[in-house]
């Protein structure tokens, strides 16, 4: 039997078993979906602590290698110091992995009793994000968050049956109480029971790839380009321009594992190991699902489990959506030069990335206007897989000089900015006590 064929035998010995069986048993309920409602609009500092909270030249170029990005500007100080940042700067979507734990206001207790054992056991996936882009993150930064649910819509899904699609505002500040970012996370919350008897992507089959299929992929990376130092005009650019074309695959494990390596914890469900996995075991059991062989591990890994992803519904793993979120910021960076400046995006994750699969990203320019002194053009961008499926749709909004002047970022918006410096005088005065 080949390890093809054996893969779904597993799952379904898996899919057999009692903890399986307790684990799908989790629903959405109404009372869950009345009590996340209940939730909007309730703003907190954010106190987990990430795998990095300090911006160092070490860290942003591993975060960017761990994207697949070796642009310059972030991964070597040489030729940053030549630029008008003066230093590296990190990739902007960095900010989101990035956290110091913010001192704030213990929570108050009604909101601890709604948010005790919300969506227990459910599975959760990020679909889409928007983000607004401020000001650089420099070697040096320490940044930190405050966050809180901005929206809650129910839905019914051929795939996933009843799920619920929920925002969360996340405001980064540096430790001058500047906001840096503000990222809007789409989050899908869905019964796995429902996604593993739809099987609605079974039928899926692995990619194969020929060493002329390589070779084909080969090229696209070849002829890639980085605008570097090169200044591209706002006066240059035309509604209609290309961006280019940009490869991302075949995925692997190896691609996920990288990812994590770079910096990404997904905390507080970050995987850990031994002493600390078991405490993390102990503080949320219902995301650690026992395996085929009776060992428990996190429920995240359907991003490198076969077994675990065909159980839930899945032909096989597939990526975080946050990953191909930074491969856009990858392509949409290579394309502005280090000039340029990234203010705005907003992607919908479509389909998913599975093990094996190329994304090929491709955009245009779709206008150019001036607004409030900046010099801004609007481009589409569209992944799209191996198979032909669009898997990524995203808009975003650039940035560039002008031949008489510097690009610049927007200014934050007064009730925003006043809203982040009372967050971190909070933050101030509790850490004198």
């Amino acid at each position: 039997m080949s390890s093809k064929d054996a893969a779904p035998s597993r799952a379904e010995t898996l899919k057999q078993s009692e903890e399986w069986k307790k684990a799908v048993e989790y629903e959405i309920t109404d009372h869950d979906i009345e009590r996340q409602k209940k939730l909007l609009g309730h703003m907190q500092a954010a106190k987990t602590r990430e795998y990095n909270q300090t911006a160092t030249i070490d860290n942003i170029r591993n975060f960017a290698h761990g994207c697949g990005d070796d642009n310059p500007l972030f991964c070597d100080p040489d030729y940053a110091a030549g630029t008008r940042w003066g230093s590296v700067i990190a990739p902007g979507m960095m900010a989101g992995i990035l956290n110091k734990p913010m001192k704030g206001d213990p929570v108050p207790d009604e909101i601890r009793a709604l948010r005790k054992s919300l969506f227990k056991g459910v599975h959760v996936f990020v679909s889409g994000s928007k983000w607004d882009f401020y000001r650089p993150i420099l070697p040096g930064d320490t940044i930190y968050s405050y966050n809180g649910d901005e929206t809650c819509e129910v839905k019914q899904s051929e795939f996933s049956g009843r799920s619920v699609i929920a925002v969360r505002k996340d405001v980064k500040v540096n430790q001058r109480g500047e906001v840096v970012a503000v990222y809007r996370i789409l989050r899908v919350l869905t019964e796995r029971k429902t996604a593993a008897k739809k099987g609605k992507y079974s039928a899926i089959e692995p990619a194969e790839y020929t060493d002329e299929d390589i070779a084909k992929i080969d090229e696209v990376y070849a002829n890639e380009k980085v605008q570097g130092g090169e200044p591209r005009y706002f006066e240059d650019v035309s509604e209609g321009d290309s961006l280019g074309n940009m490869a991302k695959g075949p995925l692997t494990v190896t691609d996920v594992i990288c990812f994590h390596s770079g910096g990404y914890g997904f905390v507080p469900y970050a995987p850990t190991v031994g002493r600390l996995a078991y405490k993390n075991r102990t503080r949320i059991p219902a995301f650690y699902i026992k395996n085929e062989h009776g060992v428990p591990d996190v429920a995240q890994r359907l991003h490198w489990d076969p077994v675990w992803a065909q159980a839930i519904g899945n032909p096989m793993a597939y990526d975080y959506g946050v990953m191909r979120e930074n491969y856009l910021w990858h392509y949409l960076s290579d394309w502005a030069g280090d000039d340029g400046i990234i203010t705005h995006v907003h992607d919908e994750i479509r389909k998913f990335n599975y093990m094996g699969d190329t994304q090929f990203v491709t955009g245009e320019v779709t206008g150019k206007r001036e607004e409030g002194g900046q010099a801004l053009v609007d481009v589409a961008v569209r992944f799209t897989n191996q198979r032909g499926d669009e898997t990524v749709k995203a808009t975003a909004t650039i940035a560039l000089p002008k031949k008489q002047g510097l690009a610049m970022y927007p200014e934050v918006p007064r009730d925003l900015a006043e809203e982040a410096a009372r967050m971190m005088a909070r933050h101030w005065e509790l850490s004198k006590k």
